[in-house]
C-alpha cells in the first residue's frame, strides 16, 4: 500500500470513528449550548491537540509503552478515570447552582477564559489510554515500508485531526441553532446534568476495562 492509499484507507476508519457519538462530542456540544462558540473551540482545540499529541506519541514509539507495561497503562488509566470522574461530578454541583458556572465575567480576559475549556479537551484525551492503544495497534497497519514510520504517524494523525474539525465544526454550527432555546435556566441545568452522567458513565467504564 503505498502512502495515498494508506492515508485514505485510514481515513475511512477513523472517519466512522469520529462521527460516532462519544465523550468528545458531548463536551463539544455541552460547551457550545452552555457556553459559547469561543469555549467549544477551546475545546476542539484542545481534544485535538491529544489526539496530534497521541499520534506523535505512536510515531517515536514511546506510546508502545501502554502495550508493554501493564504498570504504565494502570497508571494512565486511573488517571483517566479520577479525571473523568471529578469532571463529571463537578458538572453535576454547577448544575445544582442555578447554571453551567463557566461563563466568564465580563471583565475577564478572554485567554483566561479560553484555557479551562481547552485543557478540559486536552486533559480528556491525553489521559485516554485507549486512544493510545488505538493508535498502537492501528498505525502500523498504515505504515509503507519505504516511508519514515515518524514522519507517516504525523500524517496519519494529522488526517484524524483534520476530520475531527470538520466534524466539530458541524456540530457547533448544529448547537448555534438551538442555543437561544437551550439558554433557558431550566433547560441548561438538565443539559448540564445529562453531560455530567454521560461524562461520569465514560469514567465509570474505563474502570472496568482492561489493558486490551
Amino acid at each position: 500500500m503505498d502512502i495515498y492509499g494508506s492515508l485514505a484507507a485510514f481515513a475511512l476508519i477513523v472517519g466512522v470513528l469520529t462521527v460516532t457519538p462519544g465523550l468528545d462530542t458531548a463536551l463539544i456540544l455541552r460547551t457550545s449550548l452552555l457556553i459559547d462558540r469561543r469555549s467549544a473551540w477551546a475545546v476542539v482545540l484542545g481534544i485535538q491537540a491529544g489526539t496530534l499529541m497521541w499520534g506523535l506519541l505512536t510515531a517515536a514509539g514511546l506510546s508502545a509503552l501502554l502495550a508493554a507495561s501493564a504498570l504504565a497503562y494502570e497508571t494512565l488509566r486511573w488517571a483517566g478515570v479520577v479525571y473523568l470522574v471529578w469532571m463529571g461530578g463537578l458538572m453535576l454541583w454547577r448544575s445544582r447552582r442555578g447554571g453551567a458556572g463557566e461563563v466568564a465575567a465580563p471583565d475577564q480576559p478572554k485567554s483566561r477564559a479560553w484555557w479551562p475549556t481547552f485543557r478540559r479537551g486536552l486533559l480528556t484525551n491525553a489521559l485516554n489510554p485507549k486512544v493510545g492503544a488505538f493508535y498502537v495497534a492501528v498505525l502500523p497497519q498504515f505504515m509503507p515500508d519505504d516511508v519514515p514510520h515518524a514522519a507517516m504517524g504525523v500524517m496519519l494523525a494529522a488526517v484524524h485531526v483534520c476530520e475531527g474539525l470538520l466534524w466539530s465544526a458541524l456540530l457547533i454550527g448544529f448547537a448555534g441553532l438551538l442555543r437561544g432555546w437551550l439558554h433557558r435556566p431550566s433547560v441548561k441545568r438538565a443539559l448540564d446534568r445529562l453531560t455530567g452522567l454521560i461524562v461520569i458513565g465514560f469514567g465509570l467504564r474505563l474502570a472496568v476495562q482492561r489493558q486490551p
